[in-house]
């Protein structure tokens, strides 16, 4: 028999199912509210209804500066999408597009980014990529606000601005390099980090561990999150986060053992120490080996040649050698010799480290290492021409089987002109950074009230410690380049917005956190 229309146990009376339904609403709840803000996720995940009533509720209001800063920054990543298209190229891409079709890993570079470019690249677009690291992007700025949300939100919205509306961050997302994938996942770590929580220690360790093997300056920043963790006194979490993050890097180093018999994640870290330390290294001091002289550079530091230049450029000492540069003989020659340099000149090491560092600090933008690399990191009024070197070219065809098509930067105004016309206006300067690095030591040193324990470490000092070791290992293992400044800026802000947060409770007054004025009425 048909159930009568109005007997509402016939047709939809199954308490299993409806307890089935409000088991996968509240999962799905509690996955919405951990990725995007406080409350906001909850509300999503309760459908279009509660919106109105977040709203009316005050949230928009409340974070109204955040939010409008968001929306600049997404009008700014749409004029980018608009203006260059489909994605702006760098000399490292084709070296990431070939790992993407011939799976193995790179002498210079771990294969991270290439890996997030195979995600994508059944949609055939570098296009979607540029769109998704413009996401990541935005979602960095989210994150940002999201910690900092215990200091006034006007300061915590402060914290934002670099990475949400500065020109060159822009830029780096729209160029298909490894830095703002990078950036978001020392960053989510980072964030995770300052949760305190020990269930968060295996996510934690998983995104180091991604952030490794798409740049390895990631490796010392293991270690740094597991120090804060020793340092609360935390030592179980601290050895889970170590292994989190060990178990796949040692997997990737397998595989890098098997397919070169060498014990590392790349076979270039000689040749780069060695290209840092020959802005200072004299072979007169020195005294070499034989077998190291060949290395040796006659002329004097000061008309040499950026250091970038000792790996790459044609005469230098390392690229004449026998076999390719980065072979395991060359490598290891090569560490060698920067060894002997930082052992026998170590006040010149640490002059040539402070020079490279202070780059980062200058208030103008010179034209460093070349103007090639520069003009990179400038959104172009013509398109740049096709690559020039041999390994460019065969990653060129790659890109091309990547696109499915025609390869290159498309410039369409006046799209164009008004990003050129912004980045010419709005930047971060030097010395602004470096206050913003100062401000936390600062504030620690003004409230300081007698000694305090270690294990009372403020939390600034996370994001604080992650964004120094970002600055000083490129200037001290490699070379000052304007890109591995980037990275570090979000991280700097977070720790001077932690660093001068009011001591109160953190829901007392008007000191709610980023979704604690959801209304009453809005329940999961």
């Amino acid at each position: 028999m048909l159930a009568k229309r109005g007997d509402v146990r016939a047709t939809s009376g199954n308490p299993a199912g409806t307890r089935g339904r409000r088991r996968i609403r509240r999962t799905y709840g509690q996955v919405l509210s951990r990725v995007l803000p406080r409350g906001l996720g909850d509300a999503l995940s309760r459908g279009r209804r509660d919106l109105p009533a977040l709203l009316r509720g005050g949230f928009a209001g409340r974070h109204k500066w955040f939010l409008a800063v968001l929306a600049l920054g997404t009008a700014l990543r749409a004029l980018a999408m608009l203006g260059y298209r489909p994605a702006l190229w760098f000399p490292d891409t084709y070296t990431y597009v070939v790992t993407v079709f011939r799976p193995r890993p790179d002498l210079v570079r771990p294969a991270g980014y290439s890996m997030f470019l195979k995600l994508l690249e059944p949609f055939h677009s570098f296009g979607l990529v540029t769109a998704v690291q413009h996401l990541l992007g935005l979602a960095t700025g989210v994150l940002i606000y999201r910690v900092a949300r215990r200091a006034p939100r006007w300061l915590a919205t402060l914290a934002t601005v670099p990475v949400l509306l500065d020109a060159y961050q822009v830029e780096l997302e729209h160029l298909l390099v490894s830095d703002t994938l990078f950036m978001f996942l020392v960053v989510a770590a980072v964030a995770l980090c300052t949760t305190a929580r020990p269930s968060a220690v295996v996510a934690i360790g998983l995104l180091l561990a991604a952030a490794t093997l798409t740049r390895t300056v990631g490796q010392p920043l293991i270690v740094v999150l597991a120090a804060w963790f020793v340092l609360r006194r935390r030592i179980r979490p601290a050895g889970v986060l170590l292994a989190a993050a060990l178990v796949p890097i040692l997997i990737y180093g397998a595989w890098f053992y098997a397919t070169y018999q060498r014990v590392g994640l790349v076979g270039a870290n000689g040749a780069f120490l060695y290209a840092r330390t020959m802005s200072f290294a004299d072979c007169a001091k020195m005294a070499p080996p034989a077998d190291l002289k060949v290395l040796c550079d006659p002329r004097p530091p000061e008309a040499r040649p950026p250091s970038q230049e000792y790996i790459w450029a044609k005469d230098a000492p390392l690229v004449l050698l026998p076999g390719i540069t980065f072979t395991k003989e060359n490598d290891d020659l090569a560490a060698r010799f920067a060894a002997l340099a930082i052992v026998k000149q170590p006040l010149d090491y640490a002059a040539s480290v402070l020079t490279e560092l202070g780059r980062a600090f200058a208030w103008g933008r010179p034209v460093y290492p070349d103007p090639e690399i520069y003009g990179y990191y400038q959104f172009p009024v013509t398109p740049p021409g096709p690559p020039g070197r041999y390994p460019a070219q065969v990653g060129a065809e790659f890109a091309k089987r990547y696109e499915r098509g025609a390869i290159g930067t498309e410039i369409v105004e006046p799209y164009a002109g008004w990003l050129r016309a912004y980045q010419s206006v709005v930047r971060l300067p030097g010395p602004v950074l470096l206050g913003i690095l100062l401000v936390p030591p600062l504030a620690a040193i003004a409230r300081r009230r007698g000694r305090t324990r270690l294990a009372d470490a403020p939390v600034w000092l996370v994001p604080w410690s992650v964004a120094v070791v970002l600055l000083v290992t490129p200037a001290a293992a490699a070379e000052f380049d304007y890109r591995y400044v980037l990275p570090a800026v979000p991280l700097a802000c977070l720790a001077a917005a932690l660093s001068i947060r009011p001591d109160v409770p953190k829901q007392s007054g008007s000191q709610k956190e980023f979704g604690d004025d959801i209304p009453p009425n809005v329940r999961l």
